[in-house]
């Protein structure tokens, strides 16, 4: 018995949201949305049906849909996003817009992006200050290259990766700005049991010391391998943000000040390592 778009559709929606059971058939199906809603009577082959009662059911488990369909919207692009590498997240946005507000136009300056994953911070931020150079840093191969794919699909030459763990690919290089999106969720976190968390990588996610530990790592680390006047910029969670302005503080940063994300949290710390050169 064949199916069509219009069945598709409506098993979906017996499932999940309206607008993600929309998004989710039309990417099982591989037919644009306005197909989907414009021609319920066309038919659906066998495979695709089979696929999309698939998703529909591991969506309702609480896969994230990124990993589903393959794809994750950031910034103003789209990324290949694999179970090796973290969602990419709107709060995100909010180091990468801090970062941009700290890189003049036409610098030819050296960033750096650490724990890269999909490569979504370092891709925004080549992209936008093509006079930059770009190094993407992480110890995961199969992270590395779901970032590779992002860098040939984007077509971002400025963006060099390296794998290695935090600043261990870095000997002798400074950066003018090194930003990351590092793991800061404590073990045993119950939210880590929640919506999409248990279904991405916890090496992402998890770090010692309640959370701490990675951010500590990095603010004390990143002096070595800045320029006079470089920046560092750290995400953290919502409740971490007084204890990262301590630990750059503590280390000797200044102007050390913390970003609020879209929802009014605190989530990107960031602080200067001296004073800049004089021009």
């Amino acid at each position: 018995m064949s199916r069509t778009l219009g069945e598709a559709l409506a098993r979906a929606r017996t499932r999940l949201p309206r607008d993600e059971a929309d998004h989710l058939a039309s990417a099982a199906l591989a037919v644009d949305r306005a197909i989907l809603l414009a021609f319920p009577e066309r038919p659906v082959d066998a495979d695709a049906w089979a696929r999309l009662l698939d998703w529909i059911e591991r969506r309702a488990r609480g896969e994230p849909l990124a990993y589903l369909t393959g794809r994750k919207g950031f910034w103003d692009f789209e990324l290949v996003v694999t179970p090796a590498v973290l969602v990419p997240r709107p709060e995100t946005e909010t180091l990468v817009n801090a970062a941009l507000a700290r890189i003049p136009e036409d610098a030819p300056w050296h960033l750096v992006d650490l724990g890269t994953g999909s490569g979504a911070i370092a891709i925004a931020l080549a992209r936008e200050r093509p006079a930059c150079r770009v190094i993407a840093v992480d110890r995961s191969r199969a992270a590395l290259a779901v970032a590779e794919e992002n860098r040939r699909r984007l077509q971002v030459p400025n963006l060099a990766l390296r794998r290695g763990d935090w600043f261990a690919p870095l000997a002798g290089t400074r950066a003018h700005l090194i930003c990351a999106n590092p793991p800061y969720v404590a073990p045993g976190d119950p939210h880590l049991e929640e919506g999409s968390l248990p279904f991405e990588p916890p090496e992402a996610l998890v770090a010692e010391d309640g959370g701490m530990a990675d951010l500590a790592h990095l603010v004390c680390h990143a002096p070595d391998h800045l320029h006079p006047g470089g920046w560092l910029l750290l995400e953290h969670g919502h409740d971490q943000g007084a204890a990262v302005r301590r630990l750059f503080r503590e280390r000797g940063f200044q102007a050390v000040e913390t970003h609020r994300d879209l929802a009014g949290v605190e989530r990107v710390t960031l602080g200067r390592w001296g004073d800049p050169p004089l021009k």
